[in-house]
């Protein structure tokens, strides 16, 4: 009988501030266990071993993502609405530092064969932004992995001690979402 309180939905959030506080690559069923008081049999009732825990903390951070990137843009527009994007999306790998890295790894389905897609929310929301600066369907899914790129390799760089020189950090990110502006929109200006 499982013990009170535990829940697949519990083990979901408890591996997420696990991994947040820790890193993803220490999350353990142990460690999650411990913090219900359980033994590691009693959490396979609710998730499917470690596979399944970090899937569930990839997905509860694909969900989290979305979620903070459609606040950041919600009411703005064009080049706005993409700095909004960007700053939200720093913003969450800084405070949720091991779901991010959850996202960035495709868990694999129980078959083990297949890639799993999440959920769409972090790409939809970046597609509506394209969108507001003029970039076409044809065009979407380059555009995506290469802003995709540009923002996770600086904050990779920033959470990993990339940046030992004295400059402000902040300051160099405003340069690369401007410059993302204009990779995309070389006329930026008019949509800003």
């Amino acid at each position: 009988m499982p013990r009170a309180g535990v829940t697949p939905e519990r083990v979901a959030r408890e591996a997420a501030l696990l991994s947040d506080e820790e890193g993803f690559d220490a999350l353990t069923l142990s460690g999650v266990a411990q913090r219900f008081g359980v033994s590691v049999p009693s959490l396979y009732k609710h998730v499917e071993g470690l596979t399944g825990l970090r899937r569930a903390v990839a997905r509860s951070g694909v969900q989290e993502l979305g979620a903070c990137l459609r606040e950041a843009v919600d009411g703005r527009s064009g080049a706005d609405a993409w700095r909004a994007f960007a700053h939200a999306y720093r913003y969450f790998a800084h405070t949720r530092p091991g779901r991010y890295t959850a996202l960035q790894r495709a868990p694999l389905l129980p078959s083990g064969t297949e890639r799993a897609p999440l959920s769409p929310d972090p790409v939809s929301v970046l597609t509506e932004v394209l969108q507001g600066l003029g970039v076409t369907e044809g065009r979407g899914v380059p555009v995506i992995r290469a802003l995709r790129s540009a923002l996770h390799g600086f904050v990779d760089l920033e959470a990993n001690g990339g940046f030992g020189l004295p400059e402000d950090v902040d300051t160099s990110f405003d340069v690369l979402v401007e410059g993302c502006v204009r990779m995309v929109v070389p006329d930026a200006d008019d949509h800003a």
